[in-house]
Order: structure tokens, then sequence, then C-alpha cells
């Protein structure tokens, strides 16, 4: 097991005042303010952001490092938005260029995981004007019907606005409708940037920051847990992704409802934004640690490994990330067909075992709200 490195060492050992100051706020689990969570983006080095969030990391899940057994549906990739980061949606318009999955299609998509100890569905596409929220309620009662013990994450906010807005339902009775149909918990997609300015030059059609947030505190207030996420490495600045921190930092502090913050790397292949070079390794640790350090309320932080790839993921836990997701088994291509480091993103148990202990980290399965399920030795045969 990796223990984090004494701060007392660190803050003797640390002339610069703002630094030092930095580390003993860590210390006595103070909050990060605004302003010094940003000038930690600019000046702090990799070393010193690691020794940190591992420290917070530590001290709220020890060397435990989770995942879950979880396979995607993701039901069309025609979308009615056309965000500009996206290498993964085709206009509805053109929609010959996409897949539209049945019902009855994604039904047996779960028939073929019976018998398997997968415990989490997740399931999130393009926004497809046919696919209303009457649509999805009969997959998920379908689902639920065949195999009651399936947790559902479904939809993204961005999805979920546009379905209660066709279906002129307000957000508390469209998300009671889809809870009651066998909904659990939400996904943290589409959070992308909350800075509007950002925002409406990346995706400006979908809905708003303020929807995004309030999406989610009504899914809290109607105990349904969810994630969030922010997609960063694109036109955003440090500002912008300490602000987007700092609100979900407010919501949470408010409802305690999100599970985990899943930092999203933007990727630049087949997309409007091809043009932006994407960040390197050591700015992707960077980013994950002050995620670790600055949302002090969250208790846990993901590495989608599909994105960054499983050696980046493996490198992140030593930098505050202690969830790697799940086995996925190749059952999404949002990713993928942007250029993710996994074409063909899959892990077994046994594998996801072997990274995290390689890494010096106690392999964990939970379930979606991270209730453990079993504990892994490191030399564990799964």
């Amino acid at each position: 097991m990796i223990a984090p490195i004494s701060l007392e060492i660190l803050i003797n050992n640390t002339a610069n005042k703002f630094f030092k100051h930095i580390a003993e706020k860590v210390q006595n689990s103070e909050r990060i303010s605004f302003n010094e969570g940003v000038q930690l983006f600019y000046e702090a080095e990799l070393g010193f952001l690691g020794a940190l969030a591992h420290f917070v990391r530590y001290k709220k899940n020890g060397s435990h490092t989770y995942f879950n057994r979880n396979f995607h549906i993701e039901p069309t990739n025609v979308c009615v938005f056309a965000c500009k980061f996206c290498s993964y949606s085709r206009l509805y318009k053109n929609r010959e260029e996409g897949w539209e999955l049945s019902a009855s299609q994604m039904l047996d998509l779960v028939k073929a995981y019976d018998g398997k100890p997968v415990t989490e569905v997740h399931i999130v596409g393009g926004v497809h004007p046919k696919m209303d929220i009457h649509f999805f309620a009969d997959v998920l009662r379908s689902i639920k019907t065949h195999r009651p013990d399936l947790h559902i994450k479904g939809f993204t906010s961005v999805e979920l606005d546009y379905m209660f807005r066709k279906a002129n339902m307000t957000t508390a009775e469209g998300l009671t409708y889809l809870k009651e149909a066998g909904l659990q918990s939400l996904p943290g997609g589409g959070a992308e940037i909350f800075d509007e300015t950002i925002r409406q030059q990346i995706a400006g059609d979908k809905c708003s920051s303020k929807q995004w947030l309030e999406i989610h505190r009504t899914a809290h207030n109607l105990g349904m847990h969810s994630n969030a996420t922010m997609l960063y490495g694109h036109i955003e600045k440090y500002e912008h992704r300490i602000d987007h921190m700092n609100r979900l930092r407010n919501v949470q502090d408010e409802t305690k409802g999100f599970n985990t913050f899943i930092p999203l790397k933007f990727r630049n292949k087949d997309n409007e934004m091809s043009h932006i070079n994407e960040t390197t390794t050591v700015e992707d640790l960077k980013n994950y640690a002050i995620s670790r350090i600055y949302m002090d309320n969250f208790n846990h932080i993901k590495a989608y490994w599909p994105m960054i790839g499983r050696q980046t993921a493996q490198m992140s836990l030593s930098f505050g990330v202690d969830d790697m997701d799940g086995t996925i088994d190749d059952s999404t291509k949002i990713y993928s067909m942007a250029g993710s480091e996994e074409q063909n993103p899959t892990l077994s148990t046994a594998e996801l075992v072997q990274l995290i202990s390689e890494a010096g980290f106690i392999p964990v399965e939970r379930d979606t709200l991270y209730n453990v399920i079993q504990k892994f030795s490191p030399t564990a045969v799964v």
C-alpha cells in the first residue's frame, strides 16, 4: 500500500509562503478558495500537487481503489444538437450515418449479460426526437422486469432536458416519472464547462449550465444520486475549470447527492475542434490532483480509463484518483470515435484488479453507490 507523504515534512521543506499555506490548509482539512485553486493551476509543480492530492485521497479512502462490473447501452448517435467537440453524434437530418436501436434491441443487449455478474447498465446517447420520455420509460420497465437487480444509471441532463420539454413536464415531474419506471441514478455527462461564454462557443444549443445543475439538484432531492463531469483541455482557461468545480462543490454542499467527479479529457479526432492540441499527460495528472484537492466534499474522483488510456489512469491513482470506472466490455463508442487511447474499451475484472494492484493499491469492487461488493488482494485470482 502506498501511504501518503507526511505533510509536516512537505510544509517544513517548502519555502514558498503560498504553497506552505495551501499544504497547511490541506493538512487541516480546510477548504481551498477559488483564487487559491486558480493559483495552483498556474504555479504549482506536479510533484507538490500529487503529494497533496494523495494525502486527501488516502484520508478519504485509504488505499482502496474502486471499480464496478458494468456495460453501456448507447441507444443512438443521432442527435438534434451539434456540439463542436463531439466526434460521436450524427445530426438528425443525416441520420443514415448513425444508428438507432429499438426498445427490443436494447433489451437484447441486457439479455446478453444474463448469468454474468454485472451490477450496472449505463444508458446514454444522442438526443433523438423520436425517442421521447415514454419510449425510454418503456425501455426502463422492460429492463427492470427482466433483471430487477441491475442498477440503471441513465441519461445526461442534455437528454433529460429535451425529454422533459417535449413532454411538457417539469424537471421534478419528468424525473419522478422515470424513477418510477426504473431509473435509479444519473451519469454526469453533458456538463462540459459551465462558464456561459465558453459553453456558448462549444455547445450553445444544448441545455444551459443552470439547467444542468438544476436537474441534478432535483434528482438529489428525489433521493437519486448522480455523477458530475467536466470537459477540459479545449478553449477553456484554468479559471473556467475552477469555476466549474466551484459550482459543483456548492451544489454538493446543499444536497450531498454526487457520488463522484469525473474530469473528461477533450479528444480532437474528427470534430470541429480538431485544430486544438490535446493536453499532455502531465496536464491530465495536474487536473486530477487539483480536482481532488479542490472538491473536498466529493468522496471520489474517477479516471475514465477508456478516454485517457489504462496506463495514464493507472498513474492517476497516485494523483488523487480512487476510482477506475468499470469493465465497460467494449460497449461504448463515445470516446473511441474521438480518438481516445482505447479503441476497443474493455477490461476484465482480472485485468482491472491487476492494473490497480500493480500501482500499489487495493482493488475494491463496488456497486453504483459505492457499496463494497468485494475486496481483492494483490495476488487475487479472479
